[in-house]
């Protein structure tokens, strides 16, 4: 048996777009884990009818589970408690422990503040949170918005819109006996991801199209395939029985594409990059990336045992002053030109004393480059103090904001590469 769920995103600033829909992506991870199978993921404003005709929408389809974020403050706009309970036929009613609750963190905001506030108003405005669906199992506030689970078919968990205090109260929400007897009938689900890097698309499609045929029992695999920043993704979903199937299908793709295939595990490129900086340092001199190859590897935990530094030098005199690249180097073969990009490695490895470095230098766009070199060419340099080095020029398709977050990912395979 399948248990199915829906998402439904509140917020009038998420639907215009001003506000970027974190939730329902983590909620979607979440239920996938827990071997849940996701219908449905809709965005709405924060109007009651629209609100209610979401719920009405999923329960028709049938789901088992139906998740809200958002619409639990304080104002007039912030109407999901009130909607659910409409929908569920159950009526409002006040919860005085809860509104108590509500009252000391709100007390311990306004010390915290030291801020002087008429604190019955406030109360006053933030009493509506206190107001729950009869019956319903309160989850106590992580912010000052309470949630709630709402028994029924389908049974309605409502949470608060900012992440910070989503997902924590999830947490809490799925341990509750009310969600557990609604999840009870779900089938367990193995995942397994894959990362390729240098593979077209459709060579990958047409090694899957293969595999429909070559590989027994391929039916019973749930494959999804993403391009995400020049990477190709493969997340295959099976129960548990179905393991053999998987790992004959991963046999083939490492048949097909072992040069391509650089994760088995699901670790990202910048996860192995970090492991194996282990005991090194590292110095980036970046133009047209703008430091962003600096700051994917600042992303990592434990950056500073081994990120030194970065140069971000766009023009000839900041590449000259900055790194000690050869003027004379620049006029022979171009800014963007793997002589260059080696100089540039060369002089990060000098300038910050590091062992190993990553240069890059190309055209972005949106305007420039010629005919020999047009928008897209990028030139790389890795290096370590100890000689070795890897040099590649190669053109990446897109505009200016592709070209500058592929030449990163390509930017870390190198050093992948290198290091290994």
């Amino acid at each position: 048996m399948t248990v199915r769920a829906g998402i439904v995103v509140t917020g009038t600033e998420v639907l215009t777009g001003r506000v970027q829909d974190r939730n329902g992506p983590w909620l979607a991870d979440r239920l996938l884990e827990l071997g849940i199978e996701l219908a449905h993921i809709t965005l709405c404003g924060d109007r009651p009818e629209d609100i209610e005709a979401q719920l009405r929408f999923l329960a028709a389809e049938g789901v088992d589970l139906i998740i809200t974020s958002g619409g639990l403050g304080p104002t007039a706009d912030d109407m999901t408690v009130a909607v659910v309970a409409r929908f569920c036929a159950r009526e409002l009613v006040l919860d005085a422990e809860l509104e108590d609750k509500i009252a000391g963190i709100l007390r311990r905001l306004s010390s915290a503040r030291g801020r002087t506030v008429d604190f019955e108003a406030v109360l006053a405005a933030n009493r509506k949170q206190a107001l729950v669906p009869a019956g319903a199992v309160v989850l106590d506030p992580v912010g000052t918005a309470p949630g709630v689970v709402v028994p029924g078919e389908p049974l309605v968990v409502v949470l608060p819109g900012p992440p910070r205090e989503l997902q924590p109260m999830w947490r809490t929400a799925v341990q509750t006996p009310e969600v557990q007897h609604a999840i009870a009938g779900r089938t367990h689900y193995e995942q397994s991801t894959v990362r390729m890097f240098g593979l077209p698309e459709s060579e990958l499609a047409e090694t899957l199209r293969d595999a429909q045929t070559t590989v027994a029992g391929f039916e019973r695999l749930e494959i999804t395939t993403c391009l995400r920043r020049g990477e190709l993704e493969i997340v295959t979903r099976y129960e548990p029985a179905a393991q053999p199937v998987y790992a004959a299908l991963l046999d083939l793709l490492r048949a097909r594409h072992g040069d391509a295939v650089f994760s088995t595990d699901g670790a990202l490129i910048d996860d192995q990059v970090a492991a194996l900086l282990t005991g090194r340092t590292i110095a980036t001199a970046e133009s047209c990336t703008a430091g962003l190859i600096a700051a994917r590897l600042a992303d990592e935990p434990g950056c500073s045992a081994y990120l030194l530094g970065s140069v971000v030098s766009y023009a000839n005199s900041a590449k000259t002053e900055l790194l000690g690249v050869d003027s004379a180097l620049i006029a022979e073969h171009g800014a963007v030109s793997a002589p260059v990009a080696e100089a540039m490695a060369a002089g990060a490895l000098a300038r910050f004393g590091a062992d190993t470095a990553v240069a890059v230098t190309g055209i972005a766009g949106p305007g420039g480059g010629t005919e020999d070199k047009p928008v897209g060419t990028v030139c790389f340099c890795v290096r370590t103090s100890d000689g070795r080095s890897i040099t590649r020029t190669t053109r990446l398709p897109g505009g200016r904001a592709d070209v500058r977050e592929r030449s990163t990912t390509v930017a870390m395979h190198l050093l992948r590469r290198l290091l290994t």
